[in-house]
């Protein structure tokens, strides 16, 4: 099934544009929506999992039409918000058991096999008896999604889910997230540029509500390859050069400053070229030096 989106549009009544005519086309697999803090990622991740409305636009999942049939969305849907919460003096067992019923798996047999197996698949089999108040942030995420693939949904959305989480977490966050993404849209929304290079065949970059650029990793790092400088600089520079010249990024390696810049040519003395990966990419177009994201075809 793919999932179409087209011309979303959503102002706040406060004046802020979250979307601003959002249009892409998903497909089964693993997707990035890659893009800063308020860049309007949760907005449409809230959007399509039909917890909000959206001003104007379009979203069509196979034949469904998502903004107006909101229950033949959540009988397909499976959703990780930001903000996952618990009851903490529920075991992980019963919470899942809970969250079932409310799915409509009524019965006995088929519901404590249901738990069972998301347990046994998520690493929770273990802690099955502990309460949820004791699990670890890794832990929650994991039970987070454990939840979310309740009923063998065929849409299921992430948002930020490895915010917070120590490496090794991370990294199995990772290995179960792509498990999951070999048949059905997986919606992974972040900040992180690591975890859609890891995990993504395609992406998307929004900021400030709108479509920057869509593709491939891989073929979007070839875009800037050749176009990408660095340069060890003073803390007293910084400044200076960022009025001066296209800087991209900047960031502490074994306490010094080094700066990475955008240009056809090397935009100063004392820079050098090196590869580009996905964080150049991810970071020039939120700077607008990347052409914007063609439109999605009619």
């Amino acid at each position: 099934m793919q999932l179409s989106i087209r011309g979303l549009s959503k102002r706040y009544p406060n004046g802020v544009q979250a979307l601003d005519d959002v249009s892409l086309e998903i497909g089964p697999g693993m997707y990035g929506l890659l893009g800063p803090n308020g860049a309007g990622k949760s907005t449409l991740m809230r959007t399509l999992a039909t917890l909000q409305e959206a001003d104007r636009g379009s979203v069509t999942f196979g034949d469904i039409d998502v903004l107006r049939e909101k229950d033949r969305v959540r009988a397909l849907l499976g959703y990780l918000p930001q903000e996952f919460g618990v009851y903490p003096k529920v075991t992980a067992q019963e919470m899942l058991d809970h969250f079932a019923r409310l799915k409509g798996v009524t019965d006995a047999k088929q519901r404590k096999a249901t738990v069972d197996a998301l347990l046994e698949r998520t690493n929770h089999a273990a802690v099955w008896k502990q309460r949820l108040g004791g699990f670890s942030g890794g832990m929650r995420q994991r039970f987070g999604i454990a939840q979310a693939l309740i009923g063998n949904p065929k849409l299921i959305i992430v948002d930020e889910p490895t915010a917070g989480l120590d490496p090794e977490e991370r990294v199995r966050f990772h290995n179960l997230l792509a498990d999951i993404g070999q048949d059905v849209i997986v919606m992974l929304s972040t900040h992180i540029v690591g975890d859609v290079a890891d995990l993504c065949p395609r992406f998307a970059v929004i900021s400030k509500g709108r479509v920057l650029l869509t593709g491939e990793p891989a073929e979007a790092t070839r875009r800037v390859e050749g176009r990408i400088w660095r340069r060890v600089v003073e803390r007293e520079e910084l400044e200076r050069l960022q009025g001066e010249m296209p800087v991209i990024s900047t960031r502490l390696q074994s306490g010094r400053t080094v700066v990475r810049a955008y240009g056809n040519a090397a935009p100063g003395p004392g820079f050098e070229s090196v590869p580009a990966d996905l964080e150049d990419v991810y970071f020039s177009a939120v700077a607008g030096h990347l052409a914007p994201a063609a439109a999605v075809a009619a």
